[in-house]
C-alpha cells in the first residue's frame, strides 16, 4: 500500500491540544474543494443513491460534526466562515446553491440533524451571527423535516435533533412530532442497554453511534426539563457499555461488524457521547483510553488519500463494501467521535489519566446481537461467533455483514466480488453451497437461533429443499463447526475459516508456512495464521485465495477451506476452525485441536478441560 506521512499519522493524541489539532488535521484538506457558494463540499466522483447535488450537501453537512464541538470547546477554525457562508447560500430558495425542498425519506433529512447539533450546541457561533432574514430561511429549510415521512430506524432521531436546536435558540419546535418520534424509538429497546434499529432490524453499530448517541445528547441538555427520560437513556447508556466494551481491543481496533463501516472512527462515538452526558459506567481514564486508542489505531491506518481526504472504505479504500448509500462525503460521519471537545477545558477528562480496560471475561454471551464474544487479551484478537437474524433487507452485502458465523477484530470479514466460483466469493467464516454449477450461496437469514454459554445454533436454508442446521462451539483460537446437512439434490459445500492477510506493513518478502493435506489446510505468516481440519472424514482442505479487495481488511487473503460433495440424503459436516495471531507456538497450537467424541445420543467437545455436551445425534458420515 502506499505509504503516506500525513500531519494526523504523527499527532500523539493525548492532549486537549492534540485532539483540537486531529480536528483541524481532518477538517483542513477539505478547504479546496468547496464549491463557489460554499454551500456543497464535492470530495470525487464515485456516485451513490442520491443525488450529486444531494451528495455535495451531504459532504458539508457532516463536517458539522468536528467543527462544532471543536468552536464550542472556543478553538478556533478557518471552516467556521466558509461554513456560515454554505449556510446562508444553501438555505437561501433564490441562490444557485439551494439546498431544496425535501421529499419523503429524503437523504437530507439525515443530514439536517448536524444543523440541530449546531443550533443546539453553540447557537451563539451559528445562529447568532445570522441576520432575520438567514436565521427564518434556516428555520424554514430545516422545519420542513416535520412535515416528511423518514425511516423507521435511527433516522427518527434526526428529527429530535432539529428540534432540540430549535428549542435552544427559542424557535417554534414540534412538540407532538419530537414526543411521537421518541417514544417510537423507545419501542426498539430490547435489554440490558441494547436496542435494534428498528423493529426487529439488525443490532450493529447504530445502536452506539446513532441511538444512544443522541439520546445521550438529549439527556445532557433536556435533563433538567425531562429528568425522567433523561435518566431513562443514561441507565440504558450505562448497561450497554458495559456489553459494548468488549467489541474493543487494546491495541485500539474495533469489531468490524454490520453496516456503514466506513464510518470508521465513529465506533467510538459512544464514548464520547457518555463523557459529554457525564455518565461514568467506568472511570473517566477508561473512558478516555478506549477513545484515545481506537483514534490511534485508526489514524495509522491508510484510509486517507495522498491530500489527507477521508476514502470510502474500511481499514483501506474499497469500494466493494461499500453501502449504495456511501458518497465521498460519507466518511465525515466520523467525526462524531469528536463530541468530547465540547466540553470545558477544566472538565476533568482533560486531566483523567488514560487508563486500560477494567478486568474483562475471556467469554461472554450477548443475547440481543446474538453473538458469543471471545477475547484473547494476551494477543488483542476479539472474536465473536453470530446466530445471524431471521429477516433480511435490501442493504449490499447483508449476508456478508450480518450472517457470518465469526467476525474478527483481526481477520475481519470479506463482502463477495463476483458470485462465480470460491475466489470471487471470498467466502471465509460461512459454509457456501452450490449446485455443482460453481455459483454459490450462503446463510442469508436463519429459521431458528439459540445462543447459549458455549454455543450458537442456527437453522437455515439456502434452498427450500435443502435444510442446514449449524452449530457453533465457540473459542479461541479455535472453534468447531457442526453442520447437519438435509438436501433432495446434489450439492458442493465449502466451510470457509478465517480471511489470512498476504502481507503486513511490517515484513517484507516474506514467505508463508504451509500444512496442506487431505483433510486439514493451514498457512502461517509471522503476524498470524489460519487455518481448518476436517474432523468427520468428510472434505477435502484447498487454500483458496481471495480476488483482491474483498476483505475490509485486508487487500489480498487466503482462505483455509474444506470442500466437500453430498448426495441428497441426510449428513454431517464437522470441521475444526483454527485463528491465531502472530506465529509464536502456532505448529503446537496448531496439533491441539479440540478432542470431538461421537456417541450415538449426543457429541462432546472438550476444550481443554472444559466438557461440552451436546444433544445431537452421531454426527459422522
Amino acid at each position: 500500500m502506499l505509504k503516506l506521512d500525513l500531519p494526523i499519522q504523527k499527532n500523539p493524541l493525548k492532549t486537549r491540544d492534540d485532539l483540537i489539532e486531529a480536528v483541524k488535521q481532518i477538517l483542513n484538506p477539505l478547504k479546496p474543494h468547496y464549491s463557489k457558494g460554499k454551500a456543497l463540499l464535492n470530495l470525487g466522483n464515485t456516485g451513490t443513491s442520491y443525488s450529486d447535488p444531494i451528495a455535495g450537501m451531504e459532504g458539508f453537512s457532516r463536517v458539522l460534526w468536528g467543527l462544532v464541538p471543536l468552536i464550542t470547546g472556543d478553538a478556533e477554525s478557518e471552516l467556521l466562515e466558509i461554513c456560515l457562508q454554505g449556510i446562508k447560500n444553501g438555505t437561501d430558495p433564490s441562490h444557485e446553491e439551494y439546498w431544496g425542498e425535501i421529499t419523503d425519506y429524503d437523504q437530507r433529512a439525515v443530514e439536517m440533524a448536524a444543523f440541530g447539533y449546531a443550533l443546539a450546541l453553540t447557537p451563539e457561533k451559528v445562529w447568532k451571527p445570522l441576520n432575520d432574514i438567514e436565521k427564518e430561511n434556516l428555520f424554514i429549510w430545516l422545519n420542513q423535516i416535520n412535515h416528511v415521512k423518514v425511516y423507521d430506524c435511527n433516522w427518527l432521531l434526526f428529527l429530535v435533533m432539529v428540534n432540540l436546536g430549535f428549542k435552544r435558540v427559542g424557535l417554534p419546535y414540534d412538540r407532538e412530532k419530537l414526543e411521537e418520534n421518541l417514544g417510537r424509538v423507545d419501542q426498539f429497546y430490547l435489554e440490558d442497554g441494547w436496542y435494534s434499529d428498528g423493529m426487529d432490524e439488525h443490532c450493529d453499530y447504530y445502536v452506539p453511534f446513532a441511538i444512544h448517541f443522541y439520546c445521550l445528547i438529549y439527556a445532557k441538555l433536556l435533563g433538567k426539563e425531562d429528568p425522567v427520560r433523561a435518566d431513562k437513556f443514561k441507565r440504558r447508556a450505562e448497561a450497554f457499555a458495559r456489553d459494548f466494551i468488549y467489541w474493543f481491543a487494546e491495541d485500539g481496533s474495533s469489531l468490524p461488524y454490520g453496516r456503514s463501516l466506513t464510518y470508521r472512527f465513529a465506533q467510538s462515538a459512544f464514548w464520547s457521547a457518555l463523557v459529554y452526558a457525564d455518565v461514568q459506567p467506568f472511570p473517566l481514564g477508561v473512558l478516555k483510553g478506549l477513545i484515545l486508542r481506537n483514534l490511534r489505531w485508526w489514524f495509522q491506518q491508510p484510509i486517507f488519500d495522498p491530500s489527507g481526504l477521508l476514502t470510502i472504505g474500511y481499514r483501506y479504500q474499497n469500494l466493494v463494501m461499500a453501502e449504495n448509500y456511501n458518497s465521498p462525503g460519507s466518511p465525515y460521519w466520523a467525526l462524531k467521535v469528536f463530541l468530547f471537545l465540547a466540553l470545558d477545558e477544566n472538565h476533568p477528562f482533560w486531566q483523567a489519566e488514560e487508563l486500560p480496560f477494567p478486568e474483562m471475561k475471556t467469554k461472554v454471551v450477548q443475547q440481543s446481537p446474538r453473538f458469543i464474544v471471545c477475547r484473547r487479551q494476551e494477543n488483542d484478537h476479539v472474536v465473536v461467533f453470530n446466530a445471524g437474524y431471521q429477516h433480511t433487507n435490501e442493504h449490499p452485502h447483508v449476508a456478508a455483514k450480518y450472517e457470518k458465523f465469526a467476525y474478527s477484530n483481526l481477520f475481519g470479514f470479506s463482502a463477495s466480488k463476483a458470485e462465480w466460483g470460491l475466489a470471487q466469493g471470498a467466502f471465509d467464516s460461512v459454509l457456501a453451497i452450490s449446485e455443482c454449477d460453481n455459483l454459490y450461496r450462503t446463510k442469508r437469514m436463519c429459521e431458528e437461533y439459540e445462543v447459549t454459554e458455549h454455543v450458537v445454533y442456527t437453522k437455515w436454508k439456502p434452498w427450500d429443499d435443502v435444510v442446514i442446521k449449524t452449530w457453533l462451539v465457540a473459542g479461541a483460537p479455535w472453534h468447531i463447526r457442526i453442520h447437519r446437512i438435509e438436501t433432495n439434490r446434489q450439492i458442493d459445500c465449502a466451510d470457509g475459516g478465517f480471511a489470512l492477510g498476504l502481507e503486513h506493513k511490517e515484513y517484507k518478502n516474506l514467505k508463508a508456512e504451509i500444512i496442506q493435506i487431505e483433510q486439514e489446510s493451514l498457512q502461517v505468516f509471522p503476524w498470524g495464521a489460519s487455518g481448518i481440519k476436517n474432523l468427520n472424514g468428510c472434505g477435502k482442505a484447498e487454500l483458496v485465495y481471495a480476488n483482491a479487495n474483498t476483505n475490509i481488511l485486508h487487500p489480498r487473503t487466503v482462505i483455509p477451506t474444506i470442500k466437500a460433495r453430498f448426495k441428497p440424503g441426510k449428513h454431517w459436516f464437522v470441521n475444526a476452525v483454527f485463528g491465531e495471531v502472530g506465529n509464536k507456538k502456532v505448529i503446537d497450537q496448531w496439533g491441539k485441536v479440540p478432542k470431538v467424541e461421537f456417541t450415538d445420543e449426543e457429541f462432546i467437545v472438550w476444550q481443554g478441560m472444559e466438557k461440552i455436551t451436546l444433544g445431537v445425534r452421531h454426527p459422522l458420515c
